[in-house]
């Protein structure tokens, strides 16, 4: 599997972690699924933004329990999480490993828009450190 798939990239001047997972078979979606927490655990507890795009990807039930193992790993070192989804991804199993994890999870129909809530966030994180008491 090629590694660009999990990486590092860069929206409004934040830094995202970016799984890519986009058009992917069931068996790579597992794969990629496993080589994320690498990434996440190697940062500060509470400061890693993660984007999981999922578009057009297969999943079955053993690339769900790649997913949810994933999840559970991340937990402590995610600021903030978003998830692209399509049709293609069981609605069941996006309810399971929200569940299972105890994390949200909120879920846009394109990347853009999933960057778009992970930076706002960070804005929002900073204007409210700025206001006065």
């Amino acid at each position: 599997m090629n590694g660009d798939r999990v990486r590092y990239i860069t929206h409004q001047g934040q830094r995202i972690l970016l799984a890519d997972c986009s058009d992917c078979t069931a068996a790579q979606v597992a794969t990629i699924s496993d080589l994320v927490p690498s990434y996440v655990t190697a940062e500060p507890e509470h400061s890693v933004l993660l984007l999981a795009d999922f578009s057009n990807a297969q999943i079955d039930r053993e690339a769900l329990e790649h997913l949810k193992i994933a999840t559970v790993f991340d937990r402590p070192y995610l600021k903030r999480s978003a998830w692209v989804i399509t049709p293609t991804f069981p609605k069941a199993f996006y309810e399971n490993v929200k569940a299972f994890s105890v994390r949200k999870l909120p879920t846009f129909a394109t990347r853009e828009q999933a960057m778009d809530y992970l930076v706002r966030g960070e804005q929002e994180e900073t204007q409210e450190l700025a206001s006065p008491a």
